[in-house]
């Protein structure tokens, strides 16, 4: 009997940007179609729901074993497994350690990879470095929002966390909406902000003012579109980023990857549009992190699950941006209209984006193929 031999085409970082991970349209357009199968329910994540964002193993604060590490800011491992319909067809899973600790030692806080699979035989197709393939769909998920819910004439985008993945989020918007021409940046460091105006002159000449702000206030005012991704804030929600309606302009679209907090009665004024990635993500969290789920899962999609435990808004009314690009839901209702898109990111994105890029590189003979066997020993 003849058995099939296995291959796995590796890709390293360098493969990944060869074959065009860094892409900030065609990501959001793959983005776009994950968001309508999340929609349709064409997908599987882990957990007997089939939502769970993934398997995380944390540290105790003070470890009984010498070896074992300790609790600290994003110390952790994490495995998130995913099937995605469609044309991707694909399972797969990111595998991350992270650990802030990280950049002393000239690290990334996290280091990813991705495994895609045969859905059938389960079969390795590819390894892959992973970095970018989550940063740049992380940046993608509210690029699809930025396209189905900004205001196409939008000139001011204002930015809370001028980090990496903030950066890649404003090369993504400027992408999708060229009116864009006023920056503005609110930042912890100086480090940080200078990296952030660097990256924008390199990849967004079309940003002709570009302003530090020294508070949130003065910089969500006036922004047609917000992007806030900060380092999660530990001890609940009262240490999340707070943002008073006073300081949001009408017509806002508010995308919120990171910790943001916004007064009840902002959330809950029925005039205000209330976007998911994807309401079962939300569902799931509340079901694994209990009531007060927003006090432990730092997302404004949390903050609806909890309102509507308190009886204080009702979870129909929170739409999914997948709905919205099938067309079963209007989006944007007015010009004056301010939307709060809650992103959780999911595996099914690392996945869709990794099979993408993976096409591309068989297509262009990039990567190293690596042999798993000729025959397997054990069968």
């Amino acid at each position: 009997m003849s058995y099939p031999k296995v291959d796995i085409l590796y890709l390293s970082e360098k493969d990944m940007l060869d074959a065009g991970v860094n892409d900030v349209v065609k990501c959001t357009d793959t983005m776009e179609e994950v968001v309508k199968l999340l929609d349709d329910g064409d997908y599987r994540m882990g957990g007997e729901n089939g939502n769970s964002h993934g398997c995380m193993i944390s540290f105790p604060d003070n470890p009984a074993f010498p070896n074992m590490p300790k609790n600290g800011p994003d110390r952790r491992f994490m495995a998130m497994p995913a099937y995605l319909g469609g044309k991707f067809d694909m399972a797969g899973v990111k595998w991350y350690g992270s650990n802030v600790e990280n950049r002393e030692k000239g690290l990334p806080r996290s280091i990813l990879m991705v495994i895609l699979n045969d859905k059938d035989t389960g079969a390795p197709k590819a390894f892959m470095s992973a970095n970018l393939i989550s940063a740049y769909r992380t940046a993608a998920i509210p690029g699809v929002g930025v396209k189905l819910l900004s205001k196409p004439d939008s000139k001011v985008l204002g930015v809370v966390g001028p980090g990496f993945i903030n950066n890649i989020t404003i090369e993504t918007f400027a992408a999708l909406r060229p009116s864009l021409d006023t920056l503005k940046i609110k930042g912890r460091g100086r480090a940080s902000i200078d990296r952030c105006i660097a990256y924008v002159k390199e990849h967004c000449p079309q940003f002709k003012n570009i302003i530090v702000c020294d508070t949130m206030e003065e910089c969500c005012k006036d922004a047609d579109i917000m992007t806030i991704a900060v380092s999660t804030p530990t001890g609940g929600h009262a240490n999340y980023p707070f943002i008073q309606r006073e300081w949001l302009k009408p017509g806002c679209l508010m995308c919120a990857p990171g910790a943001v907090d916004f007064p009840d009665e902002l959330v809950c004024d029925p005039k205000v549009k209330l976007v998911v990635d994807n309401k079962k993500l939300y569902e799931a969290w509340a079901e694994e992190y209990p009531y007060p789920t927003f006090d432990k899962m730092f997302l404004l999609g949390d903050k609806f699950t909890d309102l509507d435990h308190d009886g204080k808004l009702d979870w129909g009314v929170v739409q999914n941006i997948g709905a919205i690009a099938n067309g079963k839901v209007p989006g944007r209702e007015s010009d004056d209209q301010i939307i709060l898109y809650s992103i959780g990111g999911m595996p099914v994105e690392d996945v869709a984006w990794g099979k993408t890029v993976y096409e591309t590189a068989l297509e262009k003979g990039i990567g190293t193929k690596l042999n798993l066997w000729d025959a397997p020993y054990l069968y």
